[in-house]
């Protein structure tokens, strides 16, 4: 499969400007970007787009681009940015500064519909059978309602992406995180844990996180899933935008992790906010 290597520059708080190592795949809707994320010397970066033949993805990056053949490995994380047109949409309504909070809160809920849609593909337990239509016996196939996905807002924020979850998913169970940052020191504090003590053997579990800016909100999450019982490979990761810090931590930390977002965007500030981003996601939700 024919892949584009893309060496980009991507500022990052309190440290000097890095390079990293991405591959993205262009070759269908579903294809992840490929994060190594390996830092090296900066020399001479240039903006430039990568785009397939039929716009499947666009990203704009300060790049070096070479296009080579490389397989995908299943112990690398995969970043998915999903390139339909309604998640685009939905991505310019929230960033719109003007956008009063009702409408950014449904565009939040329209934004995860899709994305849970987009991160389900291929990945929902499912059960076949035959049921008898008004004119005859039809082969069937259902989400198997047995084992229902697991859904873990962090809270506030992650509320609103999963707004709609229940209209995506047939059977669900949501059991929510409480996680705050400390604005001086942007480390995370757990104040709120509903998680079951053992997730059952083989659970799904999407983790929905609207902001991955800095990585240390996702990391504390992604930690007591695991020591809930629940693998990397079981677990989706669901963000409206993400950057590259937090995408390096989950990528050194958690091979296997797939990560579905909205957009990438280059720059975390220090302050800990994504640049351009959309501002404060929790307080754009929920009016405070």
């Amino acid at each position: 499969m024919a892949t584009c290597r893309i060496k980009f520059t991507l500022r990052c708080p309190s440290s000097d400007t890095q390079r990293f190592a991405s591959t993205c795949r262009l070759s269908n809707p579903s294809s992840p970007v490929l994060l190594n994320l390996t830092p090296a010397s900066a020399s001479n970066p240039k903006k430039v787009s990568c785009s397939s033949a039929r716009r499947r993805s666009f990203g704009t990056v300060r790049a070096h681009m070479a296009t080579e053949e490389k397989p995908v490995s299943e112990d690398r994380m995969l970043v998915f940015v999903p390139p339909h047109p309604l998640i685009k949409h939905w991505v310019s309504v929230l960033r719109n500064e003007q956008t009063p909070c009702p409408i950014f809160r449904n565009a939040m809920a329209e934004l995860g519909r899709l994305l849970i849609y987009e991160a389900s593909r291929d990945w929902l337990p499912t059960v076949t059978g035959e049921i008898q239509s008004p004119l005859g016996v039809a082969s069937v196939e259902f989400v198997d309602p047995r084992e229902p996905i697991s859904v873990v807002p962090i809270l506030r924020a992650g509320l609103a992406l999963v707004e709609h979850v229940s209209s995506i998913l047939p059977a669900t169970r949501t059991y929510h995180l409480g996680i705050g940052r400390n604005e001086e020191t942007l480390q995370p504090t757990v104040y709120l844990n509903k998680l079951p003590d053992k997730f059952p053997e083989g659970s799904r579990v999407f983790l929905v996180d609207p902001m991955l800016a800095t990585g240390g909100t996702i990391v504390a999450a992604m930690n007591l899933l695991k020591d809930h019982g629940v693998d990397n490979k079981q677990i989706k990761v669901i963000s409206a935008v993400a950057a590259p810090p937090a995408l390096q931590k989950l990528s050194e930390k958690f091979p296997g992790l797939h990560v579905y977002t909205g957009i990438i965007d280059p720059i975390v500030n220090e302050k800990g906010f994504i640049i351009p981003g959309l501002g404060d996601a929790g307080d754009r939700s929920f009016g405070t």
